[in-house]
């Protein structure tokens, strides 16, 4: 390996999450600043949530429960169902 290409690099750098949580990782950078770590963030913690913008969530759920509970109509009864109204006209 060429030694002049490769970027120096940190076995010792540290790594700072906004909610406080700090560790030691090995970078090409020295500090290392981020928003969630696996302390903070719902998927490791488990608390997570559906996060719900304008009621989606609410409205999606609606939905699918009309949808379930709604009988489908087949094609072949609409169409007997059309031939039966222009038979009577």
């Amino acid at each position: 390996m060429k030694k002049e290409i490769h970027p120096k690099f940190f076995e010792h750098a540290t790594f700072e999450c906004a909610c406080g949580n700090k560790m030691k990782i090995g970078t090409t950078k020295e500090t290392v600043k981020v928003e969630i770590c696996s302390k903070c963030h719902p998927f490791y913690t488990g608390s997570q949530q559906l996060i719900d913008t304008a009621g989606r969530v609410e409205r999606f759920k609606a939905r699918q429960a009309k949808a379930s509970t709604t009988p489908t109509v087949k094609k072949k009864t609409k169409r007997v169902a059309k031939k039966k109204v222009s038979a009577k006209k």
